[in-house]
């Protein structure tokens, strides 16, 4: 399901399985060579946002617990994946099952995204984490320090 004022750049693939899902709000621009792959639950991508070029969203991943199976007949990990309005997703990101990105998130290039994420947030690295958090007040990106 796609929203209003969609752009696509080639070589997009969606691949839905068992009933998935992708549904991609308005006004959202898509790259070259995104790749999406939504099995039985959602991959739900906001309005108003930018997705770089070789990036891979899925809400599923595969277990790997019986040896005498193929990585591609092994059980299926299933989790709504969703990227709310306004994030920036950078080049080659990588956004694993059950991941959610807040309002107004950024995601630093070859970045492998996995959990959940607050609203005005930048994150980068594999795996990901948070660097620097926005104030809205100071209209300002402040490091993030480690705990």
């Amino acid at each position: 399901m796609f929203g209003d004022k969609v752009r696509i750049y080639p070589g997009m693939r969606t691949e839905t399985q068992n009933g998935g899902k992708i549904i991609i709000g308005d006004n959202v621009s898509i790259g070259q060579n995104f790749h999406a792959v939504a099995v039985q639950n959602k991959l739900k991508i906001g309005s108003n946002v930018t997705i770089s070029g070789n990036v891979f969203i899925s809400n599923c991943d595969h277990t790997f617990n019986e040896e005498n199976l193929l990585a591609l007949e092994q059980p299926l990990i299933v989790k709504d994946t969703c990227i709310e309005d306004y994030c920036f997703i950078g080049y080659g990101a990588v956004i694993l099952a059950g991941t959610h990105l807040g309002k107004h998130c950024v995601v630093g290039a070859n970045s492998v995204v996995r959990g959940d994420f607050p609203d005005n947030t930048l994150l980068a690295g594999s795996p990901a984490k948070v660097l620097k958090k926005f104030e809205t007040e100071n209209k300002k990106w402040v490091k993030v320090q480690e705990v």
